[in-house]
């Protein structure tokens, strides 16, 4: 008998449709701003009275707010409605196993400033304190903001949703670590902690493209120092009875292949990742131990792509091998998820123009049928910041996302 999760749901109350009805409106304003009430109706399919009760509610709230006046051929002219955003913000944090990002964007994930880094240390208390500093000190110089929403923080690894509890990141070597609670003692703001991959994921459903509403199935997958992969499935993101589903990056590609993070060896990720990309133009193992030659310090994949490019036949062959390892891997998520779009977000997409028809073409080896084989797969750039968009989703997201009721 398949187990329900009761603590997703809400007894149904009187008021039940009309927090739904609030919810479709602030979503349409979200994605269709500027929009008029009467536009808001039409959308709804409902009168315009009813709509403008709730819009005045939000305005009490000051959830949205009304703007410019447009045109009308004839009767009132329509006022604009805005999702407020003004002097609001979210702060937008991504833990990688070298260096952690941080980014203030507004409520829908628009960055308000650039983004600033600091070492990620693997030590949890300390690293807490140090991430803690950066925040307080990155809101202190934002004069115009009056409040923050909350903290976003995206980790790679298996993350515990109820409680924000890491229970494993290879690459960190953090096991049953304790996060978001710390952070929110130190920072006195709300925190949510998501794998780095699945908030990417939701990133793409709730902020950045329009046409994911149409349909609620994807995956975005995301090279790094690790491997992470994200799956929607009827616009809900999956994560399992003990939250590891779409852990991919550690089904293996082979038995007998080279040691990953987190311990076995042959796992998609450890034929993918930036490591292991660089370990391999370097003619390194991923796990190689002693001391680091000097040519090999401070380079990284953006640097390799670049020797790519200028006719480096080794860095070619790096970008290429990992180009089809990624495929194989890919086709393995289309074969068993049958998703109606793929993303992929990391450095590597700075190359998308040398390795997608290597990727392609691997796919089509393996994939199981035509259809498959011509799923829709889309690079996200590093300009475009997946990772702390999706950060910075894991705070916006939730009041814009009706109920789910018994």
């Amino acid at each position: 008998m398949r187990r329900i999760d009761l603590r997703r749901f809400r007894v149904a109350t009187q008021g039940t449709s009309r927090d739904i009805n609030r919810r479709i409106v602030l979503n349409l304003v979200r994605a269709q701003q500027p929009i008029s009430r009467a536009d808001l109706a039409r959308a709804m399919g409902v009168h315009r009275g009813s709509v403008s009760v709730i819009v005045n509610e939000l305005l009490e709230q000051k959830l949205i707010f009304e703007g410019a006046t447009g045109e009308a051929v004839r009767g009132r002219k329509p006022t604009f409605l805005y999702l407020e955003t003004r002097r609001r913000c979210v702060v937008a944090v991504d833990i990688r196993a070298s260096q952690t990002f941080l980014m203030l964007t507004d409520p829908v994930g628009k960055p308000l400033g650039p983004v600033v880094g600091l070492p990620t240390v693997r030590q949890v208390k300390p690293f807490v304190a140090s991430l803690a500093r950066r925040i307080r000190s990155l809101l202190a110089e934002q004069s115009d903001i009056d409040a923050c929403e909350g903290i976003g923080v995206v980790v790679p690894g298996m993350v515990d949703h109820a409680t924000m509890r890491v229970l494993h990141a290879p690459t960190l070597n953090w096991r049953n670590v304790e996060l978001g609670r710390p952070l929110a003692a130190a920072t006195r703001l709300p925190v949510h902690v998501e794998n780095s991959g699945r908030a990417c994921a939701l990133a793409q459903l709730w902020a950045l493209r329009e046409e994911t509403s149409s349909s609620g199935d994807l995956v975005f997958v995301s090279v790094s120092d690790g491997l992470g992969v994200g799956v929607i499935v009827h616009g809900e993101p999956l994560r399992g009875r003990n939250n590891i589903a779409g852990e991919f990056g550690h089904v293996p590609l082979a038995l007998d292949g080279p040691r990953c993070a987190c311990g076995a060896s042959g796992c998609w990720e450890a034929y993918v990742s930036n490591r292991a990309t660089l370990a391999r133009y370097f003619g390194r193992t991923t796990e190689a131990s002693g001391p680091v030659p000097l040519e090999h310090k401070g380079f990284t994949i953006d640097d390799l792509i670049a020797r790519a490019r200028g006719g480096d036949p080794k860095a070619a062959a790096a970008i290429q091998a990992t180009a089809r390892y990624l495929g194989l891997g890919l086709a393995s998520v289309i074969n068993v998820l049958d998703p109606s779009r793929l993303y992929i977000g990391g450095e590597i997409t700075a190359a998308w123009d040398l390795i997608e028809p290597t990727v392609r073409n691997a796919i089509a080896e393996r994939a199981l049928t035509g259809d498959a084989e011509a799923t829709p797969l889309r690079p996200v750039s590093v300009s475009e910041y997946p990772r702390l968009q999706g950060a910075a989703a894991l705070v916006a997201a939730p009041a814009f996302a009706a109920p789910v009721v018994a």
